[in-house]
């Protein structure tokens, strides 16, 4: 009987997160949805343009600052080396598509327990703090930021365990659906952003390797639905 509730009570809460997920996509495509979702439209672009950003890190080149807008739209700045490979100039753009999937779902797989649920709340909250600091230059950024992330280690430090389990499983599946905020960027390969005309991220995939750009657009959507609903299968086994 304990173990038949335990199943009910996980499947309607992974149902919840999953119904949450689809319905942030769809609002986000409307403009009432994008007000009423205005602090995790930013939340989502973070994550987005934080991604690229460590994935320039992470192939040796610099990331210098990140741009976001009152519209909810963002940039981030990075430089490329000289003698950079072809995949590099890839990956950094494939960082803010695909980086924030692989986050998400690891912050909802951390919901198993409550250590690892405290540590990376923890971890988030200061990520946000110190990302703001250091390389965010804009006043949306600087004040909406900042308040998630100590929102966050409020919650972590003072919240209570079923609380804090939802919220982080809340935030990694707002950091895997971030992916599909604008669901027509993924499958364009030109964007306007801040006044800058350029090529979009799977643009830019598409000109440093083989396939079109609506090809790594699919694929990525394809992904990040399946990395989705693996952490919530994951995070609720027992």
């Amino acid at each position: 009987m304990i173990r038949t509730d335990f199943k009910k009570d996980a499947k309607m809460r992974a149902a919840t997160l999953a119904l949450i997920a689809i319905v942030s996509v769809l609002l986000w495509q409307t403009r009432i949805g994008s007000f009423l979702l205005y602090p995790f439209t930013i939340l989502a672009t973070w994550f987005h343009e934080f991604g690229h950003g460590v994935a320039a890190l992470l192939t040796g080149n610099s990331f210098n600052k990140l741009l976001i807008f009152p519209d909810g739209s963002g940039l981030a700045y990075t430089s490329r080396s000289a003698d950079a490979f072809r995949l590099t100039d890839a990956f950094v753009p494939a960082g803010g598509l695909f980086g924030p999937p692989v986050a998400g779902a690891l912050l909802i797989i951390c919901s198993k327990s409550r250590e690892a649920t405290q540590g990376a709340l923890s971890l988030l909250g200061i990520l946000l703090l110190a990302s703001t600091a250091i390389w965010v230059r804009t006043l949306v950024g600087w004040l909406v930021l900042p308040a998630i992330g100590l929102l966050i280690l409020w919650i972590a430090y003072r919240g209570s365990p079923p609380l804090q389990r939802f919220v982080i499983q809340l935030l990694g599946v707002q950091a895997i659906i971030s992916t599909w905020q604008q669901l027509d960027y993924l499958f364009t390969s030109q964007a306007d952003v801040g006044g800058e005309s350029g090529l979009s991220d799977t643009g830019a995939i598409e000109a440093a390797l083989f396939a079109p750009y609506w090809f790594w657009g699919a694929l990525i959507s394809v992904m990040s639905a399946v990395l989705l609903l693996w952490s919530l299968k994951v995070a609720f086994r027992r």
